[in-house]
């Protein structure tokens, strides 16, 4: 008999805390999850909750380990994995914007070859690439901002939510790339085997997005 108790790959950081408020409201109780605990695994109810990297929930979720999982569409579409989306949770938003030295603004008209640093090299690229600018993308993994300060870029690509971080760096938002919000993303396979368990869930999380929207108006 298949367990019907769904693996849930929750992300680290920022989206954790409204994604435990939301599955709360959606009748899931997630605030183990809150207690500052180093463990990475929680039994909440029905559901086997994996606290990961949020960059890795894609893997997790792609490879089976995991059957449902939540990710932001930055990281979605940076790692182009065949995942099944049935939901726009609405929490983590945040932009993918483009940013550089408020003293040391690029003309774009007269830049010959620019230095891009950034966490997200596959949807930097492509920007660049939509724009006509060539560019050589740095990666990386820790704080972008480093990157102009020390002369390794003269632009970033990064999630921007309040600006407090670029205008504490002299940087300023030359553009948005795309908006981001964290996406509920289902294993193929899974949604063959526990289907039941997963439609109920999406159902129910359906619900406290929709109510989450109208006390937002």
């Amino acid at each position: 008999m298949t367990d019907e108790r769904l693996r849930l790959a929750m992300p680290k950081g920022r989206i954790l805390d409204e994604a435990v408020a939301l599955f709360a409201r959606a009748g899931r109780d997630l605030s183990a999850l809150r207690s500052g605990s180093r463990k990475l695994v929680f039994e909440c109810g029905d559901l086997l909750v994996y606290i990961v990297r949020d960059a890795d929930v894609p893997t997790y979720v792609t490879w089976g380990a995991a059957d449902i999982g939540i990710a932001g569409r930055d990281v979605l579409d940076e790692e182009g994995r065949d995942l099944y989306e049935p939901l726009d949770l609405g929490i983590g938003r945040c932009r993918l914007a483009v940013a550089e030295p408020i003293d040391r603004p690029v003309d774009d008209a007269r830049a010959l070859h620019l230095r891009v640093a950034t966490k997200f090299p596959r949807l930097a690229r492509r920007h660049l690439e939509e724009r006509g600018i060539v560019a050589d993308i740095i990666e990386l993994t820790g704080s972008v901002e480093l990157g102009p300060i020390t002369g390794l870029a003269d632009r970033i690509v990064d999630l921007v939510s309040s600006g407090e971080t670029l205008r504490a760096n002299r940087l300023r938002e030359v553009e948005t790339i795309m908006e981001v919000t964290a996406r509920l993303v289902v294993n193929r396979a899974s949604l063959k085997l526990k289907g039941r368990a997963i439609d109920a869930l999406v159902a129910d999380l359906g619900a406290a997005v929709a109510a989450a929207a109208m006390d937002r108006l």
